[in-house]
């Protein structure tokens, strides 16, 4: 599903983001990205959404090389990605509820199902109480299930992770991992990036460990 060959990308002359990165997710895969913070993890998961272009090498997503894709392509590709960025990137003038519905509304969905699917997705993850609230009065770890809950909300392909749980409490990061396996069981791909060791450990999936911008470890 996911196909990286031979990426290197750079933002600056001479100080790469990454390295010649190789690597291949199948269909269905639950996969962690981690290593130390400037690793490069978040730069692999922007160029997966099409949000970065390499400086060199490809990358195909479904079999499609999205680094020559226009645009309008991107857009449609992106339909079937759900993102879980790193600051959130709510609308604030926006209710929860419209927050997450939007992943809906871009897609065409009727008003019954938007509402269905909305109201599901929040009360899977404890905020239906909350759905009329603004971002602004939400904790950061509410705010961030929001987040959650719009990258998850129209049953995506492939969801992408970027330290999706870096504000929350312990036992809400175990529920919340609970839940994206859940998701990952029905046949969503999930690539999460993370640095926090208790994660690695107590879940026992696929870790891709980079380190100044190289994959040093698969397994």
């Amino acid at each position: 599903m996911i196909h990286i060959s031979h990426v290197s990308k750079s933002y600056l002359k001479d100080v790469p983001a990454l390295v010649d990165v190789n690597l291949v997710i199948d269909k269905g895969e639950f996969v962690f990205l981690t290593g130390p913070s400037g690793a490069g993890k978040s730069t692999v998961l922007k160029l997966m959404f099409g949000a970065e272009k390499p400086s060199e090498g490809q990358i195909l997503m479904s079999g499609r090389n999205i680094s020559r894709l226009p645009d309008s392509q991107i857009l449609l590709l992106r339909r079937k990605i759900g993102v879980v960025f790193q600051d959130f990137k709510l609308l604030v003038g926006r209710s929860v509820f419209d927050n997450v519905a939007l992943a809906l509304e871009v897609c065409g969905e009727s008003t019954r199902i938007v509402q269905q699917k909305v109201w599901r997705v929040l009360k899977s993850v404890g905020l239906a109480h909350k759905m009329h609230a603004r971002p602004v009065a939400l904790s950061g770890g509410e705010q961030q299930r929001v987040a959650i809950a719009r990258a998850i909300v129209n049953e995506p392909d492939i969801l992408l992770a970027d330290e999706p749980t870096g504000n929350l409490d312990p036992d809400l990061t175990l529920e919340i991992m609970k839940f994206f396996q859940q998701v990952n069981a029905r046949g969503t791909t999930m690539i999460i990036a993370t640095h926090n060791p208790d994660l690695l450990t107590r879940f026992n999936k696929r870790q891709v460990v980079l380190d100044r911008g190289r994959v040093v470890a698969d397994g």
